[in-house]
């Protein structure tokens, strides 16, 4: 697909935005778009936004909406309207309804002055220089939070290309988009794949279903014949091999939590800091030098959540720390928790997810432990196998994160006139106009903008 640039262009008088094509017009949005208050509908469909997604869509996602039981200053807005939540458009908390319902008031709507392709506006409102420029938009009163109030949006100028223009634009980026989130999202089926064989690679060796034999400097793995178990009345390991040893948590190593918050986190800061997700953050101070174990203590990341670690470290006040490992080594340690501690947790809880993990269940965990020499051998098999599929996932996000990076600036090139796309053939696509969901890559953990958190 060949992209090029329009033949003419001209000074947009605006500098952030550049120049534009020669016969696109440049208006401010109070000139495309006029707010619209449309109150007292408390029956009419309550609608939301995805925080990244940006798409006005119908609550309707299984999770509860902590919406207030008075709707009557709810606003309505209708299919082609432009929402947007004042506290989060500079964050992509911006885009064009779907639906017809009522918002909370804690979204401006917009409503077009005359016939034009409101998705056009969606994509431009949604890169990253008109985000920036929402941002430095908005202002907060007092001790509120910064809003972008139609006050200040409407003073933003933006490009106009011709109506017919804005529709080809729309159906060319529904199109490549789409195409780019059917990439990512095998992409990430694909990751999805590559962890669950890593996984069963971990479980395997940890639970001894595998005899882990040296072959002349190789590492072997052979099935552990079923009449080397012995049974074990524990609440997830029904049986362990012979020659193992079981222990509780408690017997194994010492259990800590940090001292410090989230907000302690310094960028680029010397030492490795360990909060309640996957990502380490950085810090200027550490509480503990050694091998170490962490988990998160309550959140998202129960049972999901592990590091290692041998040297300087700060963590978490709701992140677990096991040190000064007995009987076991801290690698084995690691891989056996990181295999199995939802296991535990999952049956000890009546719930599909966990909130929290109390210091008592961790205490009383039970380890299946072999001798110092098999554990040795396991986790070398586990990282000699496991590298080659690390390497794999990373190469594989990698990808991922490059054809988002693509998608962005797709986007913003397309409808910021920096690419003509007047010519370039688009296969006929009888449901194009179904498609913007799928285009919008969707993060892991992204939820909705929900009522009560913009009027916070």
């Amino acid at each position: 697909m060949n992209l090029k640039p329009y033949p003419e262009y001209k000074d947009s008088g605006v500098a952030w935005l550049g120049d534009v094509p020669k016969h696109w017009e440049i208006h401010r949005n109070g000139n495309v778009f006029y707010e619209v208050v449309d109150i007292n509908h408390p029956d009419e469909e309550l609608l939301s936004m995805m925080i990244t997604k940006g798409i006005v869509k119908q609550s309707s996602t299984g999770r509860k909406i902590r919406a207030s039981e008075d709707r009557s200053a709810y606003k309505r807005i209708k299919i082609g309207d432009i929402g947007y939540n004042l506290m989060n458009a500079f964050f992509g908390g911006i885009g064009a309804s779907k639906y017809e319902g009522i918002l909370s008031p804690a979204y401006a709507v917009c409503r077009p002055r005359f016939t034009l392709e409101p998705w056009y506006f969606h994509y431009l409102f949604r890169t990253p220089i008109f985000m920036s420029v929402f941002n430095s938009f908005s202002y907060g009163i007092m001790y509120e939070r910064n809003r972008l109030y139609f006050e200040r949006f409407k003073v933003i100028t933006s490009p106009l290309p011709p109506k017919e223009e804005q529709e080809r634009i729309v159906n060319f980026l529904k199109y490549k988009t789409s195409q780019i989130a059917r990439f990512i999202k095998a992409k990430k089926r694909m990751i999805e794949l590559l962890k669950e064989q890593k996984q069963v690679i971990i479980n395997d060796a940890v639970t001894g279903k595998i005899v882990i034999k040296d072959e002349g400097g190789r590492l072997k793995a052979e099935k552990r014949p079923d009449s080397s178990f012995i049974p074990h009345p524990s609440s997830f390991l029904q049986t362990v091999p012979d020659g193992w040893e079981v222990r509780r948590l408690r017997f194994l190593a010492s259990i800590t939590t940090g001292n410090k918050d989230t907000v302690d986190n310094v960028k680029d800061g010397v030492y490795p800091f360990f909060v309640r997700s996957q990502t380490i953050e950085r810090i200027n101070t550490y509480t503990y030098d050694g091998e170490a174990v962490l988990t998160a203590g309550d959140g998202v990341g129960v049972a999901k959540v592990f590091h290692y670690i041998d040297g300087k470290f700060d963590y978490h006040q709701r992140t677990y720390k096991f040190a000064d490992f007995k009987y076991i080594s801290g690698k084995f340690f690691f891989y056996y928790m990181k295999s199995n501690l939802h296991k535990e947790v999952l049956m000890l809880s009546a719930k599909s997810t966990v909130d929290s993990l109390r210091f008592p269940m961790l205490q009383n965990f039970i380890f299946a432990i072999p001798p110092t020499e098999e554990q040795s051998q396991i986790v070398s098999y586990i990282e000699t196998k496991t590298a080659a599929l690390d390497h794999a996932i990373f190469r594989t996000e990698r990808e991922i994160a490059l054809m988002q990076e693509y998608r962005t600036r797709l986007v913003s090139d397309v409808v910021t006139g920096k690419i003509d796309v007047r010519d370039i053939e688009i296969p006929d696509i009888a449901d194009i106009d179904n498609t913007i969901d799928e285009s919008i890559d969707e993060p892991e953990g992204e939820e909705e903008l929900e009522t009560a958190e913009a009027e916070e």
